[in-house]
């Protein structure tokens, strides 16, 4: 739940399959560092800040405690599965510098491309990404796929790899991660032995039984009912953005996590309202006739890790889950708050930012409180809208491709912004504070849109921006500071929801392009003011200092 111009944001163990190694995808120099690349680098380490991560245990259980030591390590060998999916032999490509600063940015960055700069190579010799990372074999293109009839090519959780005579194979995650996929079930049975709630004992099990089986859905349900457990996991391959090649492959990620129950009592309330705020969307009937699950939840967090995909780049600050349409409609969605996280990144980026780019009598509206909240309803807004095209011919995500990421994101994004207007006046939340939910957005695009092309919420939120400016929504005066237009705001946002509702149910790849095209760009303007941010040496994102060690376990 993650810019520049935009155009849209291990062995295997196999013996008899090869194609998806790193090594056969890219270039093999090696070099040593010279002195202007470490000057480069250690500039580029210094985007991200390096944060603790840590949370107060001191209520929890023994059996709690131990169960969280044993899921971070559980994380640790999914964060190394992650490498395998997106790279190959890391300790390999460590071996090709002798620059601490560029092995540091390899290991943020997960790779040898720079997640904040449109994915560009960072280490001599090596190539472009391969838009399919080390899901596909890299001499497979679209055609070759589209016409291989293999049952399970199109699942979230199998490889395409090339058997002995060249032919495209399909290879389940639970046979190629085999032996590492044992070990963390291992690790999760462990953790549900000691865990203190029943139902979070329940999903752990499942969980374990799922990576072995590569059939999730049973354990997303009892994820979604494991609602009182002080201590929370999501783990397992769950997002597709890696796969920019279609969209479709899901990659390893961990996240082990502390429940903040003040603030979890005072977010609990907003799940019921969904029916409401799915009959109230700004567009026509049928693309809101699908009712989103009141079976959900809105919880705080403390994150005491981060692996794999959730650590690469720019780290997520909130939760929606599961991806799964089927596990959605018949129990909602669960949205976490990483509170710590959030509030890591808005003291160290987001209040520098504004105070660059923001008015200064709007600067006051620049809030916490309301970067939680904007936050909070994103993650909220992913269970409204439409999960099903009108014509009947699969789910958003299939018509939609390699854009659907881009516009979930930019659906969420959107319709957060509705959500508190009309929680606003249902009297659930303070509408004399509206204000500050619409400056500090559009403080956060700032933040944001130097996430780099390659990320789907840095590609919605140009088109967001593009679209609120040029429907008057905000103004930059001639000293580069940006006021909102209050009115013009709430009239935009209602606008631009209706459009992105109607082309994801019209399942309208072509208009989603068109839209990404003329309105996923940086302007002279922008492109000038995100200069004065760089030059500010404000930081990009936050890098974490985590594990074991910050909990004293």
């Amino acid at each position: 739940m993650t810019l520049r111009p935009l155009t849209l944001a291990l062995s295997l163990g196999l013996a008899s399959l090869t194609g998806c190694q790193a090594d056969t995808a890219t270039p093999t120099a090696t070099t040593a560092a010279s002195p202007s690349e470490g000057t480069d680098m250690a500039a580029r380490v210094a985007r991200y800040a390096e944060v603790p991560l840590s949370a107060d245990l001191s209520h929890l259980s023994e059996g709690d405690r131990q169960a969280v030591g044993l899921l971070i390590d559980a994380g640790q060998i999914i964060d190394a599965l992650f490498w395998k999916q997106v790279w190959g032999d890391r300790q390999g490509l460590l071996a090709r510098t002798n620059d601490p600063a560029t092995s540091r940015y390899i290991d943020i960055n997960y790779g040898p491309w720079d997640l904040l700069d449109d994915d560009k190579p960072f280490v001599d010799g090596i190539g472009p990404r391969p838009a399919g990372a080390q899901f596909y074999p890299a001499d497979m293109g679209k055609d070759e796929f589209a016409a291989a009839d293999l049952p399970g090519k199109d699942s979230l959780y199998t490889l395409i790899q090339r058997d002995d005579a060249g032919k495209l194979a399909v290879v389940p995650y639970s046979q190629a991660y085999k032996a590492e996929l044992e070990q963390v079930a291992a690790l999760l049975r462990q953790a549900a032995d000691v865990a203190s709630d029943a139902q979070f004992k329940a999903y752990l099990r499942l969980r374990a039984d799922a990576l072995l089986s590569n059939e999730y859905q049973a354990s997303d349900m009892a994820w979604m009912d494991s609602k009182t457990s002080p201590i929370d996991v999501v783990i397992g391959p769950i997002e597709s953005y890696q796969d920019r090649l279609f969209g479709t492959k899901a990659a390893f990620e961990a996240f082990v996590l502390i429940k903040d129950q003040a603030w979890s009592e005072k977010l609990a309330r907003f799940a019921a309202h969904l029916p409401a705020l799915q009959r109230g969307l700004p567009v026509d009937a049928a693309y809101k006739a699908e009712m989103p699950g009141t079976d959900a939840d809105l919880n705080a967090y403390h994150a005491v890790y981060y692996g794999g995909d959730a650590n690469a780049g720019a780290k997520t600050i909130a939760i929606n889950l599961p991806n799964d349409e089927q596990v959605q409609l018949a129990k909602g969605s669960r949205r976490l708050q990483l509170q710590n996280s959030m509030r890591a990144k808005f003291d160290t980026i987001m209040a520098p930012i504004a105070a660059e780019l923001i008015a200064p009598t709007q600067l006051d509206h620049v809030t916490f409180d309301a970067f939680f909240e904007n936050v909070m309803f994103h993650e909220v807004a992913h269970g409204l809208g439409i999960k099903n095209t009108l014509d009947g011919k699969g789910t958003v995500r299939q018509a939609l491709s390699e854009l659907a990421s881009s516009y979930e994101e930019g659906k969420a994004d959107i319709l957060g912004l509705y959500m508190i207007t009309e929680l606003g006046r249902m009297g659930e939340l303070d509408a004399s504070k509206r204000m500050d939910n619409y400056v500090t957005f559009l403080a956060g695009i700032f933040r944001s849109v130097r996430f780099g092309a390659s990320s789907a919420h840095g590609q919605a939120n140009m088109v967001a921006f593009n679209y609120l400016a040029q429907a008057g929504a905000f103004s930059r005066d001639g000293s580069g500071h940006y006021a909102v237009d209050f009115d013009k705001m709430e009239k935009a946002v209602n606008d631009l929801s209706a459009r992105i509702l109607t082309l994801q149910g019209d399942g309208d790849h072509a208009g989603a392009k068109a839209l990404l095209d003329s309105h996923g760009h940086i302007g002279k303007d922008l492109e000038h003011d995100l200069a004065r941010i760089e030059a500010a040496n404000i930081p990009v994102d936050i890098v974490l200092r985590q594990g074991r060690s910050e909990l004293g376990l």
